[in-house]
């Protein structure tokens, strides 16, 4: 089963594997595991990959096309994202691990959302990814660049003309501040937006104001970072998971605690209430988690083809106020 993103021709499935960790994310994974890690997504069912040039200098990029090779091209949906353009840095020394990826500094990232970045980036990825085509291209974190408002001005112009042409399937933006997907949603005709982290069942800020314009105007959502970078991730968490990628403050440690003791209480682990509940609203058509390892793409899917926990599981969140009641459960 897959689901078509916006009006576009390009489907994806309703589970993704998102290829940071397979481009070092933190910590080196070998070249051999990262192949395992693909290909266990792909027993697994995945048919939707999203990788960036910003994972690993790279070497995400490289690795997920070496691992997608085995497979028919038309069998699959993948997407890249454009706004940080790799650069050569001959002289870099140490690793880039101060961005996250655990890889040599041998390239420098960039931030370029112009018409010109946009088509060298795309075709940069095209040739790491080892592809004759993209289906879906993200302008990634515009929210984070120096120049924000370029991203609208003439990243997404370039990206729509690229569409039209049909040299790619979709278009779209991730994000992880509502305001700047909202602002996309409304004022360009992007067919997806990634919501990074901001639709989880620990936090609902993006039903506000982009679910609900998502939903009026036919836009699809792929929803990533679900389990708050670790902390749902688990069916107890403590205060040794990560959260936003560093330590989770306490009332936000009691929050995923109180939602893990009412999992239990219904027989559910937490991640699996997780997943179907980031899966669950109209909008969404894939949810992606990432793995950098055969067993924990494995695991999310397993937990994914869980049956729908009982309704009076969100009743009682609902109650307890660890749910918003404007928030769409599964069925």
């Amino acid at each position: 089963m897959t689901n078509p993103l916006g009006s576009s021709t390009v489907a994806v499935s309703p589970l993704g594997l998102g290829a940071a960790s397979i481009g070092n994310l933190y910590r080196a994974v070998p070249d051999d595991q990262a192949a395992a890690t693909v290909a266990a997504a792909w027993d697994a069912g995945v048919r939707y990959f999203d990788t960036a040039p910003h994972y690993g200098l790279g070497l995400s990029e490289q690795r997920l096309g070496r691992g997608l090779a085995a497979y028919p091209r038309d069998a699959y949906a993948l997407s890249t994202k454009v706004g940080r353009i790799l650069v050569d840095d001959p002289d870099g020394t140490g690793d880039d691990l101060a961005n996250g990826f655990a890889v040599p500094a041998t390239r420098r990232r960039v931030w370029d959302f112009s018409a010109g970045g946009v088509r060298r980036s795309i075709g940069d990825s095209l040739a790491r990814l080892g592809l004759d085509r993209i289906d879906i291209v993200l302008m990634h974190d515009p929210d984070e660049s120096p120049d924000a408002e370029q991203a609208l001005r003439e990243a997404y112009p370039a990206l729509d003309a690229l569409r039209r042409e049909g040299v790619i399937g979709a278009v779209g933006v991730g994000s992880k501040d509502p305001g700047v997907l909202a602002r996309f949603a409304t004022e360009t005709d992007v067919d997806v937006l990634m919501i990074a982290g901001r639709y989880t069942l620990l936090e609902q800020p993006a039903l506000d104001d982009v679910l609900p314009t998502c939903v009026k105007r036919g836009i699809s959502v792929v929803n990533v970072g679900v389990f708050n970078s670790g902390l749902l991730a688990v069916e107890w968490p403590d205060e040794t998971r990560p959260y936003e990628y560093g330590t989770a403050p306490a009332e936000v440690l009691a929050r995923a605690q109180g939602i893990a003791t009412a999992c239990r209480r219904h027989g559910v682990t937490l991640p699996q209430a997780a997943l179907a509940f980031a899966a669950a609203h109209p909008a969404v058509a894939s949810v992606v988690v990432g793995a950098g390892k055969p067993g924990h793409i494995e695991r999310s899917a397993d937990w994914f083809a869980q049956p729908a926990p009982p309704a009076a599981l969100w009743a009682d969140l609902v109650a307890e106020g660890l749910l918003r009641p404007d928030a769409p459960v599964p069925a």
